[in-house]
């Protein structure tokens, strides 16, 4: 039976941009719904510097305000909204140590995987979050509440894994699964059933009886262009333009809901210059622009992907990516047995692309996938791909992105660029190319069960986009790295560790040899870390 100490060490957000390694928080006690999780390991990822640079003004680190019963909340020591210190972390597997005497779906010894995005649990403008407004996983034992876990509809957030694959294989699932569910995401091609549509137009609107007969609004609205500054306030689900003037768009956008479509009906006519976007909505909030050159707004629902997946005989572009996400998405792309796809990675590092190569040249090679690496630094791309992944948080490098794609492109805008951030994108050559610029945010279980699934087939190993590990004394080196861009991959915490530095696996012959001789051509594998562990 495991010890569970009185004091542990953890690392805390205390305010923006102040980090706490603090060596006696207490260890939180169990109540009757919670369990106690033993941390093995906890990935940095780069939302955890999101958090760490907006603290209180995150959207997940409010108050939560529906999905359990509120007086509940005061009873769950690991709760910290708004102000008070938080434990980041949001990319663990452990295992259940202790659990209160009205937990049902989890026992001790459990060994789980975390699905961090509480979905039931909403705040003001996101969800509840482990890693966010309840403690996270970068501390030794961390404290759940079963009704967090468990959604009223049965759904579980804490997903059971076998004691087979490592820590770091299994840690590296959440940020894969992000990856996975930027291709799975199901896009909408059609009006919102039952949602509020906004129409724009100076004269008669063409085709609206026929989409909204086959896809019927609960509400529609319709206003002159003039007459659009009256709606400030306002939310709809769908929005369609019939006009071109660059100034009425931006003055429309800020109207999309959450996981609203922009249609613009340009009607022959051309959009002057472009058009400032919310970029980091496209990602956070869901919003798609789609658009028809034409008379008929149904034209430009139409062209509406059923996902981001890729298709065959794509030219793929991964912007970013020899970073730790770019890798995974490379990885992906060289993997997904779709025909005739070749891929293209670009970074502004040589070093970084000749480490990117050395992991993803024999993938691709066994798979038969032609693969090249371009430093942008030093090479201009050539237009006309034909699906585009942007891992890069920069507005003007996303709208590069759209001057890059070719016609029925799809283009992936990865990257959590905040909401708010403007982009000058062209609008027009998004309609006339028909170019389908999604976002997405996190993943769900589906996707991390995916993930797990092809671990467990052999299809990916999640280890290759190991890039460091270190202890809880080398985390704000590692979060530096992140931050600044440095790493190779991913740094997976190891808590239990508490005087281990930031080690860089390729560092490892030197500084940890023991732990080296047990790298598989430099790859992490379990018999490393059980090296690691040891102290051996």
């Amino acid at each position: 039976m495991t010890q569970i100490p009185a004091l542990q060490h953890a690392i805390q957000f205390v305010g923006v941009d102040e980090i706490v390694l603090n060596t006696e928080k207490p260890v939180d006690e169990v109540g009757p719904h919670q369990m106690l999780l033993q941390v093995e390991a906890c990935g940095i990822c780069f939302s955890d510097t999101k958090l760490l640079h907006a603290f209180d003004s995150h959207p997940r680190k409010a108050e939560v305000v529906s999905g359990i019963d509120l007086d509940a909340l005061p009873e769950i020591p690991s709760y910290h909204p708004g102000s008070a210190p938080v434990v980041p972390g949001h990319e663990p597997v452990g295992r259940i140590v202790k659990v209160g005497s009205e937990v049902t779906h989890f026992q001790v010894g459990d060994r789980v995987l975390v699905q961090a995005d509480w979905k039931h649990l909403r705040t003001a403008k996101s969800n509840g979050a482990f890693g966010y407004n309840f403690d996270g996983a970068l501390q030794e034992y961390a404290l759940i509440d079963e009704r967090c876990v468990v959604a009223p509809n049965g759904e579980e957030f804490l997903i059971h894994v076998s004691d087979g694959p490592s820590a770091a294989a299994v840690g590296l699932i959440e940020p894969w699964a992000t990856v996975e569910g930027s291709y799975a995401w199901a896009e909408r091609n059609h009006l919102k059933d039952g949602g509020r549509l906004l129409v724009v137009a100076d004269g008669e609107p063409t085709g609206l009886d026929a989409l909204t007969w086959a896809h019927a609004p609960a509400e529609t609205v319709r206003v002159t262009a003039a007459e659009v500054a009256s709606l400030e306030g306002q939310f709809f689900d769908d929005i369609i333009y019939y006009g071109a003037d660059p100034e009425v768009i931006e003055a429309t956008a800020p109207l999309l809901g959450t996981r609203a479509t922009y249609c613009l009906v340009l009607g022959g006519a051309t959009i002057g210059r472009k058009v400032a976007l919310d970029i980091g909505r496209v990602h956070y909030d869901f919003i798609r622009f789609v658009g028809t050159t034409g008379d008929d707004p149904a034209d430009g629902y139409a062209w509406v992907p059923a996902n981001g997946e890729l298709r065959d005989g794509d030219n793929v572009a991964i912007v970013g990516a020899a970073g730790p996400m770019g890798m995974m998405h490379t990885i992906r792309a060289v993997t997904s047995g779709i025909d005739g796809i070749r891929v293209t990675g670009t970074d502004l590092s040589d070093e970084r692309l000749t480490h990117l190569a050395r992991t993803v040249d024999p993938i691709a090679a066994e798979r038969s996938v032609p693969i090249t690496y371009v430093n942008t630094g030093e090479e201009q791309l050539q237009p006309g791909f034909t699906h585009v992944s942007c891992m890069v948080p920069v507005p003007a490098l996303v709208s590069q992105a759209v001057d890059l794609a070719g016609e029925g492109a799809i283009l992936n805008a990865f990257a959590g660029i905040p909401a708010g951030t403007l982009g000058e994108f062209d609008l027009q050559g998004i309609v006339e190319r028909r170019i389908f610029m999604l976002g997405t945010s996190g993943s769900d279980v589906s996707d991390m069960r995916t993930v797990l699934r092809k671990i467990e087939e052999g299809i990916i190993d999640t280890h290759i986009s190991l890039d460091a590990v270190t202890g809880m004394a080398g985390f704000q080196d590692a979060i530096d790295s992140v931050m600044n861009r440095t790493s190779g991959g991913k740094i997976m915490v190891f808590p239990m560790l508490h005087d281990l530095g930031l080690t860089r696996l390729v560092d490892m012959p030197e500084k940890l040899p023991h732990v080296a001789a047990k790298l598989n051509n430099g790859v992490w594998t379990k018999e490393a870390e059980q090296a690691l562990l040891a102290g051996e």
